[in-house]
């Protein structure tokens, strides 16, 4: 069994979240079947049996969370229960300063994989990969918890360190790390010049992405002339996502007029359009959108969007194919429900749910030597019970998710400069794609 929920950190909870729509306690039930009252009776009985029968006084929480969450991974990976403390941690998570580790994970096999260590946190300064299984904590097997539950293991007092024991594709053996937990403020942008580029990189949706995206690019435009400035790096590779408005938002900043996405849920009322409104800061200036495995959700709205409306060239690798829309839905003290309500589509109506984004120009990045025997490639369409897409198809979605930490070895960055430079693509590493592109467009 594979149950997803994404953590950013061992301690708070933030998803891979394309929507948060905070609205009421469901409406009373409806059009309930006798049968299923039937199955209901059967499983108070089942639980009156357990809590007053078993070898040994049975933890009633600890059942009846599990009940719940099995009823939600029957869904898929995406939905799951949040108790108070979780729906407390996942909102201040959104913010981008919280306490914790620095990693999103899922629950795999009673394992917990990790799908990406956040940069410059704790996880990621460790050498924690994506990809990675957590098999024990501080010497404490992981197998037959839940994932609440490993989370809260993972907790402690800022300052102190948890071992975790790995496992790792490629290598024969567990390996151990040492994680100190720390005050985590994640920078939703950060950028730089490259000579006469900007480079930006969002490395996370949260609250501040949009803000910190604008003061970017005036602060570029103020620093190179305009005569000179001859695009932009958008980077967006280990960007596992956040908040749909400020995907949304971000998107706008490049494009003048148009759709940016939409969101479909099972009603035809459901139906959602978001368009752009902010017009283009960057002037019409040339922007190259940098994805790989790690980019997801919310970073996935944004490619797609800019590639449907031929405003930037993706480059790199398939991305994650995160296309869901999960609901938060406050159940007062008793915590919150995150449920997969509506998938989202690109301006040319195309579905990313377990296809990804297919890069215009696709460039692999190769893995140091001793990451070469770890070839990871993790996505959506891999996920156990996940929602199937509209466009998926055998080759799934998802790619290697590993960004060197030395820009001289970066080569999807370095292809990236060279595109921008007009200078011809090193077709060792490169294979042109260019793919082909819906004219559907909402404009």
């Amino acid at each position: 069994m594979l149950r997803r929920i994404t953590l950013f950190l061992a301690g708070s909870l933030l998803g891979v979240i394309s929507m948060i729509v905070l609205h009421p306690v469901a409406s009373p039930i409806e059009n309930i079947s006798a049968d299923t009252y039937r199955q209901l009776a059967i499983f108070c009985d089942i639980f009156e049996r357990v809590r007053s029968q078993y070898v040994t006084l049975p933890d009633e929480n600890r059942l009846l969370q599990h009940a719940i969450n099995g009823m939600l991974t029957s869904l898929d990976p995406h939905s799951f229960y949040m108790d108070a403390e979780a729906a407390k941690d996942m909102r201040i998570s959104t913010k981008g300063e919280f306490s914790g580790l620095g990693i999103e994970v899922t629950m795999e096999n009673d394992l917990v994989r990790v799908i990406a260590p956040i940069a410059e946190t704790p996880a990621s300064r460790a050498g924690i990969l994506a990809g990675d299984l957590i098999i024990k904590i501080d010497d404490d097997d992981v197998h037959g918890h839940t994932l609440s539950e490993v989370v809260n293991r993972m907790r402690g007092a800022l300052g102190t360190s948890v071992k975790l024991t790995l496992s790792r594709q490629g290598l024969n053996k567990p390996i151990e790390i040492t994680v100190t937990r720390a005050v985590i403020k994640v920078r939703a942008v950060r950028y730089h010049m490259e000579n006469e580029i900007g480079y930006i990189r969002i490395i996370q949706f949260t609250e501040q992405a949009c803000d910190d995206l604008k003061k970017a690019i005036f602060d570029i435009q103020s620093q190179i002339p305009d005569s000179r400035l001859k695009g932009y790096i958008l980077d967006l590779r280990l960007n596992p996502g956040g908040l749909l408005d400020q995907a949304v938002s971000v998107s706008g900043i490049f494009l003048d007029r148009g759709e940016i996405v939409s969101t479909r849920g099972r009603r035809p009322q459901d139906i959602l359009h978001f368009d752009a409104h902010a017009g283009d800061l960057t002037k019409g200036k040339p922007i190259v959108v940098l994805i790989n495995g790690g980019s997801a959700s919310a970073a996935e709205i944004v490619a797609g969007a800019l590639q449907d409306h031929h405003r930037a060239t993706i480059l790199g690798t398939q991305s994650f194919g995160k296309g869901s829309v999960q609901t938060i839905i406050p159940l007062g003290e008793n915590g919150a429900l995150r449920l997969t309500t509506a998938l989202y589509y690109t301006p040319s109506g195309r579905s990313i749910q377990g296809k990804g984004i297919t890069p215009d120009i696709i460039v692999e990045q190769p893995l140091p030597d001793e990451l070469r025997s770890y070839g990871v490639n993790y996505g959506e369409a891999g996920l156990k019970g996940h929602i199937k897409g509209q466009e998926e198809d055998e080759k799934g979605s998802g790619s290697i998710a590993y960004v060197p930490t030395d820009k001289k070895d970066d080569v999807q960055l370095r292809e990236a400069l060279r595109f921008l430079r007009g200078q011809v693509a090193n077709t060792d590493t490169v294979f042109l794609h260019f793919a082909e592109q819906n004219k559907k467009i909402m404009q």
